[in-house]
């Protein structure tokens, strides 16, 4: 059993998958590529159990079978090679595998593939269609604001809710949370949770264009498939928390800066903050803003001014400069607008220009004012 392929398209698409596969896994074979030749179409398949990835590419063959192949000696010996065509010859009855070259062969074992775990499947889905450049988007732009706290696990990842308002992302682990609503994106009435990991490993092969993404879910998995790359992922079984109710309605002080002179100033000024809270000051009055960060156990202080925008009474807020750095660099927007309503309540970002069907807002909560 044998099939012939390009080597560096081969190494190409085990890498789209790669990353799924776990350094420490509980089960041997979960190190496996699942190799599934049937005539001249190759399925590569990995899991970590919680999610799937596979990739479909043509192959030169005229036979059916199926073999495991331990995915790290697999990837290192395509690596080693220049671009050429090779042969991978399985034996059938040992699984051992051999590749030919143009002037070497390679020989390793492979594993039954009966032993590798089967891929959940799409029953009773509900289904989506939207651009991947929609999909990227939502993903990009709210999960660094997921929760590492497994206590909460349904803060670890991106909540997915459609309704007649579009398709809306929500991230938050308490401390900063990201809304992204897309009114354009039609798809009933649902919503599901997806976890962390996959949409990393998602984020890194989604292309940021109008490829059409199909995402089927059900109660317990949630499936993506473009461009001839699958990802099937366990869904987060629980409840939301209702974001809507911690989202201030009246914010009636509104700051207005540059975004990258805003981003500029807190990188430098937060050297010199508290390495526990990171805290920065915002002192905004009229068309002036003061950012400041001290440390008091070492004695270290800075402070900068910048030209603004306000609306509003004199104020002084502190906020975690790691957050809002994290924001600022989520937002495309060249002004961001800061809405506000006293030292002691979350603050309120929104990029000051954005598409028409788009709508960002990023919350973050203050920190405690040192006296």
């Amino acid at each position: 059993m044998r099939f012939v392929v390009s080597s560096a398209q081969l190494l190409k698409n085990l890498q789209k998958i790669s990353g799924v596969i776990s350094s420490n896994t509980v089960l041997p074979i979960l190190e496996d590529f699942l190799f599934d030749i049937n005539n001249n179409t190759l399925q590569i398949t990995a899991t970590d159990l919680d999610t799937t990835m596979s990739v479909t590419m043509e192959v030169d063959s005229k036979e059916k079978f199926k073999v495991a192949i331990p995915a790290r000696i697999l990837l290192d010996s395509l690596k080693a090679l220049p671009e050429q065509p090779i042969t991978i010859a399985v034996e059938e009855t040992t699984n051992g595998i051999e590749i030919t070259t143009d002037n070497g062969k390679y020989k390793l074992s492979g594993e039954n593939s009966a032993d590798f775990p089967k891929e959940p499947v799409a029953e009773g889905v509900d289904e989506v269609k939207l651009p991947a450049s929609v999909l990227y988007k939502g993903v990009n732009k709210t999960l660094f604001a997921v929760s590492n706290d497994e206590l909460r696990p349904a803060m670890t990842g991106v909540f997915f809710q459609l309704d007649d308002k579009g398709i809306t992302f929500v991230a938050t682990d308490a401390h900063k949370l990201v809304k992204f609503n897309r009114s354009d994106i039609q798809g009933g009435n649902a919503s599901f949770i997806v976890p962390k990991k996959a949409l990393n490993l998602l984020k890194s092969i989604i292309p940021n264009n109008d490829t059409e993404v199909s995402v089927q879910f059900n109660k317990s998995n949630a499936f993506f498939v473009f461009d001839k790359i699958q990802l099937i992922c366990r869904l987060i079984d629980a409840k939301y928390p209702d974001y809507n109710a911690v989202i201030p309605k009246e914010n009636p002080n509104l700051l207005s800066v540059q975004k990258d002179d805003f981003y500029s100033s807190l990188r430098r000024t937060s050297i010199f903050s508290n390495k526990t809270t990171h805290q920065v000051v915002l002192k905004m009055a009229g068309a002036e803003l003061t950012v400041s960060a001290q440390d008091l156990d070492f004695s270290n202080e800075a402070s900068e001014k910048l030209t603004c925008e306000y609306l509003g009474n004199p104020m002084e807020i502190g906020f975690n400069a790691k957050f809002l750095l994290e924001m600022l660099s989520a937002l495309d927007s060249s002004d961001i607008n800061i809405e506000l309503s006293t030292p002691n309540r979350a603050g309120i970002i929104r990029p000051a220009e954005k598409e028409e069907t788009e709508d960002l807002l990023m919350l973050v909560m203050p920190v405690m004012l040192n006296n």
